[in-house]
C-alpha cells in the first residue's frame, strides 16, 4: 500500500466501517495515480469536511466528483466511488 492509501484508511477508520475505509482509500490512490500524482491526504480530508451530505458514502462520492472535476482529463470518476459503477450502470468496456 501506499503511504496516501494508508493515511486515508486511518482517517476514513474514523467515519465508517475498516472494509469500507480500505477501498475508499484505495480509490483515492488509484485515482491519485491515474489522474493527480501531487494529491495528499490533507487535500482529500479537506473536500470531505466540505461535502454536504451526512452519510460517509455519499461524501466520499461527492469528493471524487469534486476531484474529478477538477481534472479535465478525468471524464468518468464513477470507477472510483465506493460502489464504482454500480449494478445499473452500462458495461464500460462495451463499445470501446
Amino acid at each position: 500500500m501506499s503511504d496516501l492509501t494508508d493515511t486515508l484508511t486511518a482517517a476514513f477508520a474514523d467515519e465508517t466501517d475498516d472494509e469500507i475505509a480500505q477501498t475508499a482509500a484505495e480509490n483515492i490512490a488509484d485515482f491519485a495515480e491515474e489522474y493527480d500524482e501531487d494529491l495528499t491526504s490533507d487535500r482529500v480530508a479537506d473536500l470531505l469536511a466540505d461535502a454536504p451530505y451526512d452519510d460517509f458514502g455519499r461524501r466520499f462520492n461527492w469528493v471524487v466528483g469534486e476531484l474529478a472535476a477538477e481534472n479535465e482529463d478525468c471524464t468518468d470518476s464513477r470507477e472510483f466511488r465506493i460502489d464504482g459503477f454500480g449494478e445499473l450502470a452500462a458495461d464500460p468496456d462495451i463499445g470501446t
